[in-house]
């Protein structure tokens, strides 16, 4: 299995984790244009230019001059680059202003991988929980109402004079569509949720924290205030988005109707123990313990197969008593687990804006490809790649990512995002994955929530692992 990631760890690689981490290679480039030099660095005039200077003013023609002809090729190439940089500036400032067609763009263009990775812009979720939120296949009226609400929480970053005016612009867009379409959100939720789903759209319309309440707080110019109504608000549009996706919002391929899926969401919450009778220290005050408890939320509406696999082995005890490894940006299971322990389900990726997931397609950010679930995120849940082909996952090896901005480009985007089957969020015991070594001890494994969804089968019926 490779695992291209690259940072520090507490602790060195134990041997089983030795060399499953590589850096990724980064290009280097020089922006420092050659053969554009028009003094030496003495500081006197080149003597070629010079002479064609002195030809300029005394009309004399360059054969007079008798300037070799490699010089002159030279001076030639020169001019072209000189007019190949006026003319990438000209068509930079244009297509600010005007596109141009790509056929003449495309010359000149950033390239993507740039714009991509190296792009301030760029707005991927920072959280598990915001991933979480932005993967639930929901109503289109309550994705709008959560892209209002969500754009504040980046307005409320700007440390100094904060754009209430905008803030409240967005939170009255938020309120004018759950009015106006009332209906139809109660409508996208089953029958037998709806009365739940009224009690969730009363509190987000005119709840203690709710988006009436929002508008108060930005009247009053309380950005405390308004952030903390602003959480509880967007748990609400989530805790409503759920109900509006009891299940999958797509039809899996036929051939892998065989394997485990979690039709959702589901939670596992995992003991772990040190293994070098240390201990670990809590967050807040309280006594040190030898075991800490991790809760990871997995997701079945953008990785169905990866989930489902993962959720089967845990039911199983598959990973009760596994040792961790940590290794460059990473906390890996252990890859010793029996081999007949899991399936071999294919890379599985949902790209961000598409409907239904990738299978063994590894995405390109490069040109503009993001998931819906990335690995840019601290705390990450994915599979290991397969030691057979990086077009499967590892039947049963997943790692903790512990993205590091240091190691990502100015965008905040790892370099190894889109490669590997991302399935879920740390959601509880941050802490605890910074203070995890090599050696320490998954003391047991439990899907605590999500066993009604997670869809088991025909425990006789062989999968091929190649489909």
């Amino acid at each position: 299995m490779a695992l291209p990631l690259s940072c520090s760890c507490t602790s060195s690689p134990s041997p089983a984790a030795a060399g499953l981490f590589r850096l990724a290679p980064r290009q280097q480039c020089s922006s420092t244009p050659s053969g554009f030099v028009r003094r030496r660095h003495d500081g006197r005039l080149n003597p070629n230019l010079r002479r064609i200077n002195a030809a300029c003013n005394s009309k004399e023609t360059i054969d007079q001059l008798k300037i070799p002809a490699p010089s002159l090729v030279s001076l030639l190439k020169d001019g072209m680059k000189s007019l190949q940089t006026a003319v990438a500036a000209i068509l930079i400032a244009v297509q600010i202003t005007t596109p141009l067609p790509n056929l003449i763009w495309e010359e000149y263009s950033v390239p993507p991988a740039n714009a991509v990775l190296y792009s301030p812009d760029t707005k991927i979720p920072r959280t598990g929980e915001l991933a979480l939120r932005r993967a639930i296949p929901a109503n289109t009226n309550m994705k709008a109402i959560q892209e209002a609400l969500e754009d504040i929480s980046y307005l409320l970053r700007i440390p100094q004079r904060k754009p209430y005016g905008t803030m409240e612009g967005d939170v009255k867009k938020a309120l004018k569509i759950a009015v106006d379409e009332k209906e139809s959100i109660l409508a996208s939720i089953p029958t037998d949720l709806r009365g739940s789903g009224s009690e969730l759209y009363a509190s987000l319309v005119d709840g203690k924290d709710g988006l009436q309440t929002l508008l108060g707080s930005i009247k009053d110019k309380d950005p405390d205030k308004l952030s903390a109504g602003l959480s509880a608000s967007l748990d609400t549009v989530a805790a409503l988005e759920l109900l509006q996706a009891p299940g999958l919002s797509f039809l899996l391929p036929q051939q892998y109707m065989d394997y485990p899926r979690l039709n959702g969401r589901g939670t596992v919450e995992l003991m772990i123990e040190k293994g070098d009778g240390t201990a670990f220290t809590p967050q807040s005050r309280g006594e040190a313990k030898s075991t800490a408890t991790i809760q990871v939320v997995i997701d079945g509406y953008s990785a169905p197969l990866t989930a489902g696999n993962f959720a089967k082995l845990v039911i199983d005890g598959v990973y009760d008593g596994t040792k961790l490894n940590c290794a460059n940006q990473a906390i890996l299971s252990d890859n010793k687990i029996d081999r007949n322990s899991g399936y071999s389900v294919p890379l599985e990726i949902k790209p961000s804006g598409q409907f239904e997931p990738l299978y063994k397609t590894r995405l390109s950010v490069q040109d503009g490809e993001l998931p819906i679930l990335p690995l840019s995120v601290y705390g990450a849940v994915a599979m290991a790649h397969s030691d057979v082909s990086e077009e499967f996952s590892s039947p049963s090896q997943f790692f903790f990512y512990l993205y590091d901005k240091r190691n990502s480009g100015l965008g905040g985007i790892s370099f190894d995002e889109g490669q590997f089957s991302v399935f879920g969020y740390t959601t509880v015991g941050m802490d605890v994955l910074r203070q995890i070594k090599t050696g320490d001890i998954i003391k047991s494994a439990k899907l605590i929530q999500g066993r009604d969804r997670l869809v088991l089968p025909n425990e006789n019926q062989a999968v091929n692992p190649s489909s």
